[in-house]
């Protein structure tokens, strides 16, 4: 059985038959937030279960591509889509695109998710850069055989989400008047929504935002030496004394009214790097 390296260069070898050259940034877009890969002069687009070791994806309105490009100079690979720890996948195959994108060249990664909102003071369409995060989902995709040529055995975690970049994307929000919240993401398993409770018990620990994806592959960026920008879109607001029932058609309506929104955000980062 091949070993995670040698998997890791299988599908690097298959990508760079596709594609040539060295990829600065690798950018993961969320539930409803694939638009920003239409800023690139695109490349190659190629689907995930065409690439070796890489899953085909089941969650709904992620188009499960790879989608490579330039913007602004810069030599960009997107993530149309990602891998969920509910739909059944290991840590290990959430994580595994980061590791493929990090030996392509990408040093920095930007992750964009949808959340849901437990700060009281957020409203449904707010932006949030992610400061920190609290993964609740009981597990880590680091567990097991270390290899370190991929990163050390414990990689320090004081700084997952870099404040310069942080301080970054403040500046280029004031420019282009956007709000922009900042706050905590905390990642749980899905598929079910939290309980009232549950809201409670993460505000106690100093949650945000919650949601069901993301910490997997900043964990993963941040052991292979990568940098690392967070935004989540909060789409809902969980306020555990006035829980209303989860809208998905409103869901993606704020998804896709804050797509360009986002993109811009993330154009104009890349730009500024």
């Amino acid at each position: 059985m091949a070993t995670l390296p040698e998997k890791i260069q299988e599908a690097k070898i298959y990508l760079q038959k596709k594609v040539e050259g060295h990829f600065d940034i690798a950018v993961i877009l969320g539930t409803g937030l694939g638009s920003f890969a239409n800023s690139l002069e695109i490349t190659a687009q190629i689907a995930f279960e065409e690439i070796p070791h890489f899953a085909k994806t089941t969650a709904d309105h992620h188009a499960g591509q790879l989608v490579f490009g330039t913007l602004g100079g810069k030599k960009v690979a997107v993530m149309q889509g990602r891998y969920h720890f509910y739909e059944g996948f290991t840590l290990e195959q959430i994580a595994f695109p980061v590791r493929v994108l990090k030996a392509m060249g990408a040093e920095t990664l930007v992750v964009s998710n949808i959340a849901g909102g437990v700060n009281p003071q957020f409203r449904i369409g707010d932006l949030m850069l992610i400061t920190d995060h609290i993964n609740l989902l009981g597990t880590n995709p680091l567990i097991g055989p270390n290899f370190e040529e991929l990163g050390p055995r414990f990689p320090d975690m004081s700084e997952p989400y870099k404040r310069t970049h942080i301080n970054r994307m403040q500046e280029i929000a004031l420019e282009a008047k956007l709000p922009l919240q900042k706050g905590v993401y905390a990642c749980m398993s899905g598929p079910a929504l939290e309980t009232a409770a549950e809201y409670r018990m993460l505000r106690t620990l100093g949650a945000d935002a919650v949601g069901m994806s993301t910490v997997p592959e900043v964990i993963t960026a941040v052991h292979a030496g990568m940098q690392v920008l967070g935004l989540s879109l909060i789409t809902d607001v969980c306020l555990p004394d006035n829980l209303q029932p989860i809208n998905v058609p409103e869901i993606l309506a704020t998804a896709a009214k804050a797509e360009p929104q986002i993109a811009q955000l993330i154009r104009g980062f890349v730009a500024s790097l």
